[in-house]
């Protein structure tokens, strides 16, 4: 019967509008993130599925965006509100009315990254006079360059052929070009053919080739306790890799998708690469760090090719203090 009673009370109240029940949680709010197809990004897809980023209060929605234009267009649009991309990518795209900054890093390329060639070209200085296919404004516009400049040579040294890095590769192995500044699954394919070899790749640059979670500046004012919340649940996405690299090559595959849906494919790329767990991206992002550096050549490099939009800084574009 005092049951009853209760009942009764709690209508009555509810009906006379005295009594307030607890509000339902609000929607969360889902951080959306760009994305090409790469497997430097695995271990954040590898946090997503495990809960990592969902015991932290975080949910990312990842948004596939293989062409850097469209994901930067999206970015400044507020279509996405963050994504995944090289360092010297950020130089050329930042602008007075479209600011953003990198938080943490994902992974260096230390083989991922290379030029395969004619086997009777067998060093970068042998690439002059020769057609070359690269992406112009592309990360392997910038590796080239880099190259080219360490050996006393320039872009009017030889014939540029503008392609993406897979149309480059295939015309490679095609015979269409002597050389092609690409990635996997192309640099096997290449150095694969019979009339090419392995010129360089990344492994004789570490540090130059990097990639970077980047936000538009409005975005980290607004969300910084979930960006923390990402940039950790990463850290715990790279340390659970290490523990059990088979189980999360596996998942990653899957995640990640397209090219590297098969995990012995995604466990070759992945030798190409090496990811930045907590003390990595400490030290890359310490005050004087690798980040500093590499930002810095990067925009003197896209300064002199004429492609950046405004004067700026190694700091304008890099906000250490998500690792910190």
């Amino acid at each position: 019967m005092a049951r009853r009673y209760f009942s009764l009370t709690v209508v009555l109240l509810l009906l006379a509008g005295m009594l307030v029940l607890p509000a339902p949680a609000p929607a969360q709010k889902v951080l959306k993130i760009g994305y090409p197809t790469w497997v430097g990004y695995g271990p954040l897809f590898l946090a997503d599925r495990k809960g990592f980023l969902e015991k932290r209060g975080v949910k990312v929605e990842f948004v596939l965006m293989e062409d850097t234009k469209t994901r930067y267009v999206a970015l400044a649009a507020g279509k996405i509100d963050g994504l995944m991309t090289t360092i010297d990518t950020m130089v050329q795209r930042a602008r007075r009315d479209f600011q953003i900054a990198a938080v943490m890093a994902f992974d260096d390329s230390k083989g991922g990254d290379g030029i395969v060639a004619r086997k009777a070209i067998t060093n970068v200085a042998g690439l002059k006079g020769k057609k070359v296919a690269y992406g112009e404004g592309s990360v392997s516009h910038f590796f080239l360059g880099y190259l080219l400049q360490q050996s006393g040579l320039s872009f009017k040294d030889i014939t540029s052929v503008n392609m993406t890095a897979g149309d480059a590769g295939a015309a490679f192995v095609a015979g269409k070009v002597d050389a092609a500044v690409t990635w996997e699954p192309w640099l096997t394919k290449g150095k694969g053919a019979a009339h090419g070899h392995l010129l360089v790749d990344s492994g004789k640059t570490p540090g130059l080739i990097v990639d970077v979670l980047v936000f538009r500046k409005d975005v980290l004012k607004a969300r910084g306790g979930d960006i923390r919340n990402v940039v950790a649940a990463w850290h715990e996405g790279v340390d659970y890799w290490k523990a059990y690299p088979d189980e999360s090559n596996k998942i990653m595959a899957e995640a990640v998708g397209g090219w590297l849906k098969d995990s012995k494919v995604f466990a070759e790329t992945l030798t190409g690469i090496r990811y930045y767990d907590a003390a990595a991206n400490r030290q890359y992002f310490a005050a004087n760090g690798g980040v500093m550096k590499t930002a810095d050549f990067a925009i003197k490099f896209w300064e002199r090719q004429g492609k950046t939009q405004m004067k700026l800084k190694a700091s304008d574009i890099i906000n250490t203090s998500y690792i910190r």
